[in-house]
């Protein structure tokens, strides 16, 4: 076990891989992770699938059989990727066993253009939990506004949540609320809430992206100041972590607890570094504190494992810091609001786009197969 991983992993940290291919899965490569790497969970999303799908071979010799069946896009579509996940599932089932459900996840997300349509996302959520068919598979909803209520609804069925998208604080806020309310139905509804898990991916580092932008088109006043870029992200994450502990207390959530229910985690999401001027471990070491999940890329994971340094809770002691910064930015003229609803905007979008071009590749494999 590499000693900068065990480090985070004894910090309370959770790691989870943010990659999933059949490649993967075949060569062993997952499970080489979760045996040395301290690998407890796996993410998927609309734009890994289409990278999975476009680079690999593995996938030649069902998309014949689906072609042969007569499978149409849609269909191919769900079995390919429920199938990897499944797969998945099983490599991380030990892992799943181990900690009593609360790792050992694999996580699939119902398709990016339900993101603003609540009906229809809860009806593939219900789809895609059956159609994998394992305990420990989680279901990504948008954490747009239409998903507040489809993922309140989801939790209520008693299956397990992970809410992607998540940029801003009042979203964020709004996700926990329509995860305890979910938790609320779902005891009305007779199921047995220690089974039910969940986890918010508040995203990072496309935070400092968008904010370092708006920043670098400022020519005069305090949004010149170079001490300003690259620290967003981190701010933003540390006020969203002191949202959650305030936010799990008190006579509403200790009722649920009594009955068995579990926080929402909060998970460190978009952790690969864009700029290259930053530290390339910074969206890890820098988020540090315990009962929380960091899914990374594989290059993000081997960085950290290289030289990323464990240094204690990093979030906690950071609170006053955090709300410093955001004023800063606010007072160089980065309106916060206008910020995350471009990212909400632009996350969904590129989803959209991801899953398209998925589609459009394996539209072409069938009908190659056919002919």
């Amino acid at each position: 076990m590499n000693d900068r991983l065990k480090a985070l992993a004894d910090a309370g940290v959770s790691i989870w891989l943010d990659d999933l291919s059949r490649e993967r899965l075949e060569t062993g490569n997952l499970a080489d992770l979760v045996k040395n790497s301290n690998v407890v969970g796996v993410t998927s999303n609309p734009a890994i699938f289409q990278t999975a799908l476009a680079d690999g071979e593995r996938y030649d010799a069902q998309v014949r059989e689906l072609a042969a069946e007569g499978a149409d896009v849609d269909r191919a579509t769900l079995v390919i990727t429920t199938d990897d996940v499944r797969e998945a599932c099983k490599v991380m089932r030990p892992v799943f066993d181990a900690t009593d459900g609360v790792d050992g996840r694999v996580s699939i997300e119902v398709s990016p253009g339900l993101a603003h349509a609540t009906d229809e996302t809860v009806a593939e959520a219900a789809t895609l939990h059956e159609t994998v068919g394992e305990p420990n598979v989680m279901i990504k909803i948008p954490g747009t506004k239409e998903g507040w209520p489809a993922i309140t609804q989801t939790i209520a069925a008693g299956i397990s949540v992970n809410v992607t998208l998540i940029f801003g604080l009042e979203q964020y806020r709004n996700v926990m609320e329509a995860y305890v309310t979910g938790l609320e139905q779902a005891a009305a509804n007779g199921h047995e809430l220690a089974d039910i898990h969940s986890v918010a991916s508040f995203f990072v580092s496309r935070v400092d992206s968008e904010v370092d932008k708006r920043l670098e088109a400022t020519t005069q006043g305090p949004g010149t100041d170079p001490a300003l870029r690259g620290k967003a992200g981190v701010a933003n994450a540390r006020l969203a972590f002191q949202m959650y502990e305030e936010f799990f207390r008190g006579e509403r959530w200790e009722a649920l607890e009594a009955k068995g229910a579990r926080r929402q985690r909060p998970l460190w999401a978009s952790t690969g570094v864009k700029n290259p001027d930053y530290d390339d471990t910074m969206y890890v070491v820098d988020l540090v504190v315990e009962n929380t999940v960091n899914t990374m890329p594989e290059k993000t994971l081997d960085a950290v494992a290289d030289h990323g340094e464990v240094r204690g809770d990093r979030v906690r002691p950071f609170y006053d810091d955090a709300h410093a910064h955001m004023q800063a930015l606010a007072e160089a003229g980065i309106d916060y609001d206008d910020v995350i609803k471009a990212l909400i905007k632009e996350g969904v979008d590129k989803f959209v786009v991801a899953w398209d071009e998925l589609q459009s590749t394996l539209s072409k494999s069938l009908e190659a197969a056919r002919a």
